[in-house]
């Protein structure tokens, strides 16, 4: 078997479609979250602490200044406000993760709870069970 065949096999799995389909979904679900948390959440947030923009939020470890030679050497910075957005985003996509595998694991609970109907066959092997018996 070809190795153009093989990858079709593989590519064309339901699996792989189904991975696909939920990397594109979750790239979306990203940006929705990035908007969330950039321009609905951290601006309240900032006003709250009185700093405007979150991403300029960063302690500098040198500033920047001018080498004999005249090239410009830039600020030592560490931007935190960045790292807080992400921290942020991160915590809204894990909670809901969270919930929707919560919504999973109760209607799988619910389907476990629920009694199973018995089988035709079943039934008819009781019936021939109990004309048996007669």
């Amino acid at each position: 078997m070809g190795m153009l065949t093989e990858f079709k096999e593989f590519a064309m799995r339901g699996n792989v479609i189904d991975l696909a389909v939920g990397v594109v979904i979750g790239a979306a679900f990203g940006k929705i979250v990035t908007a969330l948390v950039e321009k609905i959440i951290m601006p309240p947030l900032g006003w709250l602490i009185g700093r405007v923009d979150f991403s300029e939020m960063a302690w500098t470890l040198a500033p920047a200044r001018v080498a004999a030679d005249g090239t410009e050497i830039p600020a030592v910075v560490i931007g935190y406000g960045d790292f807080l957005n992400t921290l942020v985003q991160f915590v809204i996509v894990a909670f809901a993760i969270f919930l929707l595998i919560k919504v999973i694991n109760r209607i799988a609970r619910k389907k476990e709870a629920a009694p199973a109907a018995p089988k035709e066959e079943i039934l008819l092997l009781r019936e021939i069970r109990d004309n048996l018996k007669q």
